[in-house]
């Protein structure tokens, strides 16, 4: 929790955020994004490992469906009965409506990251939002 109040994610030049979904876009994703690595690792939360395999990983692909609301300054979206705060800006080459048009998936690695399988090479650092 001290590592969310505090915003954690921040460091090392991470995206700052806004209150506005199209300025949560990105002008250039390949200069905005930041790894957990970069941002001097994931803090938060953990998804527990029972309720993991479940619904996470790049076997459980879903849509988000609804755009995602703004909270602190982040989009904010529920899947598997989580709360996750996308804290790097979208892509600008993505759709407007990316979020129910594109199989998306959660998965695990310095950090969770929310993945497009459209663009499988992208990845949008998230944090579990308590």
């Amino acid at each position: 929790m001290a590592w969310q109040q505090k915003k954690g994610w921040l460091g090392q030049g991470g995206w700052q955020g806004n209150n506005d979904w199209q300025r949560s876009r990105a002008r250039r994703w390949d200069n905005e994004h930041r790894t957990w690595a970069q941002r001097g690792g994931y803090g938060g939360y953990y998804i527990p490992s029972d309720r993991w395999v479940l619904s996470f990983g790049q076997q459980h692909g879903f849509r988000i469906r609804n755009r995602p609301v703004i909270y602190m300054g982040y989009p904010r979206f529920d899947y598997g009965g989580f709360s996750f705060m996308i804290v790097d800006p979208w892509p600008e080459y993505w759709a407007e409506n990316w979020y129910d048009s594109d199989d998306v998936y959660i998965d695990y690695e310095d950090g969770y990251y929310l993945y497009d399988r459209r663009y499988p090479r992208v990845r949008l650092a998230i944090s579990v939002v308590l």
